[in-house]
C-alpha cells in the first residue's frame, strides 16, 4: 500500500523534469560606444544649402516607428505604407508568422491526452463444412458491429514534451522577428530608392545644362577656329569635353528608369504600373535630431539580432529534446466500446468492453542514432551561438559604418557647398567682366561649365546625407517597438 502513494509522488516529480540545458539570454555587449564613430555632439552644418542643416546625435533618444515621417514628405509615407500593404515579401513573412502560430498550437496540444471514437461494420461467413461451427447459429453468414473509444497519453516525464513546445514558441519569435525585419528592409528600401531617384533628377538636370553649355561651348571655339582664333588642338580638346559630358548621361537615365522600376517592384507593382509620384531632393527634409542607442541596447533593437537569438534558444531547446528521446518512453493507453452482432443490440448488457494499460520502453541498441543525434544537437547549439555573436557584432558595425558615413556626409557636403559658392561667384565674376569685355565668352563658358560641375557634386553629397540617415534608423532596429498595430498585407491580383 505505501508503494502506491510513493510511484505517483515519483511520477509527479519526473513530469516536471526537463533535461537539458535551461536557457539563458546571452549577456548584452559591454561596450558603451561605437569605437571612433561619432555618437555625440553634431555634424557640420552649411547654411541656405538644401540637406545641409546641422544633425544632432541624441544618445537614448527612442525611434518613432513610423521614422520616415520625419523626412517630412507625405507622397514618401504614402508609398512606404503602401509597401508594407503590398509588398510580396511582406505577405510571405506575415504568412510564415501565422503557419508558427499554428504549428505552435498543434506542438502545445501533446500536454493532452488523445481521444478517439471508432466504429467497424463486419458482414463474414463462415466455412459449412467444418468439425463444428464457430459460431452458435444455424445461419454460417453474421454481422458483427464495434464501437468505441480509445485514449492514449503519453507523460511528459523527462520534459520532451516541454521541449518541443519551447522550440515551436522560439520559431513563432523568431518568424515574428523576422516580420519585423522585413517591414524594415522595405521601409529603409523604399526611402532610400526615393532618395536615389531625386538624386539622379538632380544629376540628370545639373548634366543637360552642362551638356547645354558644352555644345555652346564648341560653337564659340569652332567660330573662334574660322577666323583663326584658336587652333584645330582647342578645338578637338573642347569637342573632346563636350563628348564625355554627353556619355555621362545615358548611364543616370538608365540608373533612373532602373530605379522607377525597383521602386514599383517594392511597391508589389509590375514596371508598367509605377507611381504618378516624382521626387527632388528639395522635397526632402533632413532630420535634425538622430537616436544613437548604446550596443547594450541596441541588442533589443535589431529584429535580425532578435531573430537570432530565437534561433539560440531553439537550439537549446533541441539539446533537452534529444537528451529527453534517450531516455525511457512511458505511454498510457485505455479503451471502452462495444461489440454486437446487431447495430441494435450495441451498448446493450453483456456487450461491453474495456481495457487499460500502461507502456515503458527504453532504446537499447539503435547503432548509436540517439547518441549522434545528441551530439548534432550540440552542435547545432554551438552554431546558433556563433550566429548570434556574429548578429550581434554586425548590427554594431552597421551602427558604427553609418555614424562614420554620417559625419563624412556632413564634411562633404560642407567642402561641395563651398565649392559651388566659389564657382558659382566665379562664373558671376566672368559675367560681369565678359559685360566689360576684359574676358572672352569662352572664359564665361568655362566659369559656367566649372560651377555646373560643383552643382553635380553638391547633389551626390546631398542625397548621401539623406541615404545615410535613413540607414541610421534602419541600423537601430526602425522603432518597429513602438508601433500600435501590424500592417496588414493586401493579397495584389498577381497571383491569379
Amino acid at each position: 500500500m505505501l508503494a502506491r502513494p510513493a510511484v505517483a509522488a515519483l511520477i509527479a516529480s519526473l513530469a516536471a523534469c526537463a533535461v537539458g540545458p535551461d536557457y539563458q539570454q546571452p549577456a548584452p555587449p559591454a561596450a558603451h560606444g561605437y569605437g571612433g564613430a561619432p555618437s555625440r555632439g553634431q555634424t557640420s552644418g552649411v547654411e541656405a544649402t538644401a540637406g545641409g542643416n546641422v544633425q544632432q546625435f541624441v544618445e537614448g533618444m527612442d525611434i518613432p516607428s513610423e521614422w520616415w515621417v520625419l523626412f517630412r514628405s507625405p507622397k514618401l509615407s504614402r508609398l512606404v505604407q503602401e509597401a508594407l500593404k503590398a509588398n510580396p515579401s511582406a505577405g510571405a513573412a506575415e504568412a510564415a508568422l501565422r503557419r508558427a502560430h499554428e504549428l505552435y498550437f498543434a506542438q502545445r496540444a501533446a500536454y493532452f491526452p488523445t481521444l478517439q471514437a471508432s466504429f467497424s461494420a463486419l458482414r463474414a461467413k463462415n466455412p459449412d463444412n467444418t468439425l463444428s461451427n464457430p459460431i452458435a447459429a444455424p445461419n454460417p453468414s453474421y454481422s458483427l458491429s464495434t464501437a468505441g473509444l480509445s485514449l492514449s497519453y503519453a507523460p511528459d516525464l523527462f520534459g520532451a514534451t516541454q521541449r518541443s513546445i519551447e522550440i515551436a514558441r522560439s520559431q513563432v519569435e523568431s518568424n515574428r522577428f523576422q516580420l519585423e525585419a522585413t517591414y524594415l528592409t522595405l521601409s529603409s528600401n523604399v526611402v532610400v530608392t526615393v532618395v536615389q531617384e531625386a538624386s539622379l533628377r538632380g544629376q540628370i538636370g545639373a548634366t543637360e545644362r552642362l551638356l547645354r553649355l558644352q555644345h555652346q561651348l564648341s560653337e564659340t571655339v569652332r567660330r573662334q577656329r574660322a577666323i583663326g582664333a584658336v587652333s584645330d588642338l582647342d578645338v578637338l580638346a573642347q569637342q573632346s569635353a563636350e563628348a564625355q559630358t554627353a556619355q555621362t548621361l545615358p548611364p543616370l537615365e538608365k540608373q533612373l528608369g532602373q530605379t522607377r522600376d525597383a521602386l514599383s517592384a517594392l511597391l508589389g507593382r509590375l514596371p508598367s504600373d509605377e507611381p504618378k509620384e516624382t521626387f527632388g531632393l528639395d522635397e526632402l527634409t533632413l532630420p535634425s535630431d538622430l537616436p544613437v542607442s548604446v550596443p547594450s541596447k541596441l541588442v533589443e533593437q535589431r529584429p535580425d539580432v532578435r531573430q537570432a537569438e530565437e534561433d539560440l534558444h531553439a537550439a537549446s531547446a533541441q539539446v533537452g529534446l534529444a537528451l529527453a528521446n534517450m531516455l525511457p518512453q512511458f505511454t498510457i493507453d485505455a479503451s471502452l466500446g462495444s461489440s454486437a452482432l446487431k447495430i441494435g443490440d450495441l451498448f446493450t448488457p453483456y456487450t461491453g468492453f474495456w481495457s487499460v494499460g500502461a507502456s515503458l520502453s527504453q532504446t537499447l541498441f539503435d547503432g548509436g542514432a540517439l547518441l549522434h543525434r545528441r551530439r548534432a544537437a550540440d552542435a547545432a547549439l554551438d552554431q546558433a551561438g556563433a550566429q548570434y555573436r556574429a548578429a550581434v557584432i554586425l548590427a554594431c558595425q552597421n551602427v558604427a559604418d553609418t555614424l562614420r558615413a554620417l559625419k563624412a556626409d556632413a564634411d562633404a557636403l560642407k567642402a561641395s557647398a563651398e565649392a559651388d559658392r566659389a564657382a558659382k561667384t566665379t562664373f558671376e565674376l566672368a559675367q560681369r567682366q565678359y559685360a566689360l569685355g576684359t574676358v572672352s565668352l569662352v572664359a564665361v563658358l568655362n566659369a559656367e561649365v566649372a560651377y555646373r560641375q560643383a552643382q553635380l557634386a553638391l547633389v551626390q553629397a546631398q542625397a548621401n546625407r539623406l541615404s545615410d540617415t535613413a540607414g541610421l534608423f534602419q541600423s537601430l532596429g526602425g522603432g518597429w517597438w513602438n508601433r500600435r498595430e501590424e500592417p496588414h498585407h493586401e493579397q495584389s491580383g498577381l497571383a491569379g
